[in-house]
């Protein structure tokens, strides 16, 4: 499968960067800018490429027949939206539950320009006591990869002004989505 993805990402100029997550085996990964459909898919290529497999929470309204199947296949796990649950905690099991762990979150939590972070991603890994590696997909030079390893210091509006600083640097495919 990395052969697989890395010949995809030759066809279509991409490039990983070439520092791979080493010697963490539980974290969140925050990724942006998200600005389209296509950064899943990035992201999904660049995580086999690299041997991360990635576990992604999503609407439980998408796992139905063979695409609930393939989403399990690559790391979708379903979650009950609709209903009042503690989902950090349903994440933070998650954590205690298996042996290595990257459990990767949207921070800007959907598509559109968002200003105001969804805070989930950061208190699931304060709760697991695990880091939050900043991932980045950057449309301009056609590169996306692993930035940087954070740690929540508590302070979760400035320790994420800190992850958007780093991540603002990235656009997106339509950058006028992304982050400022």
């Amino acid at each position: 499968m990395k052969f697989l993805a890395k010949f995809i990402f030759w066809v279509i100029g991409w490039k990983v960067d070439p520092n791979p997550p080493e010697g963490i085996n539980k974290c969140v990964i925050a990724v942006g800018p998200h600005t389209s459909n296509w950064d899943f898919i990035l992201g999904r290529l660049a995580f086999t490429q690299y041997g991360v497999k990635g576990k992604y929470l999503m609407k439980k309204e998408l796992f139905w027949g063979p695409l609930g199947w393939f989403l399990k296949a690559i790391g979708g796990i379903p979650v009950d939206r609709s209903k009042k649950n503690n989902l950090t905690d349903t994440a933070v099991s998650y954590f205690e539950k298996y042996e290595t762990l990257y459990l990767v979150f949207s921070p800007e939590g959907t598509r559109s320009y968002n200003p105001n972070w969804k805070k989930g991603f950061y208190y699931v890994a304060q709760k697991a006591q695990v880091p939050i590696y900043v991932a980045y997909i950057d449309f301009a030079t056609k590169t996306g990869g692993f930035h940087s390893i954070f740690w929540p210091t508590g302070d979760a509006d400035a320790d994420i002004q800190k992850i958007k600083n780093i991540l603002k640097q990235y656009k997106g495919k339509y950058p006028e989505l992304g982050i400022d």
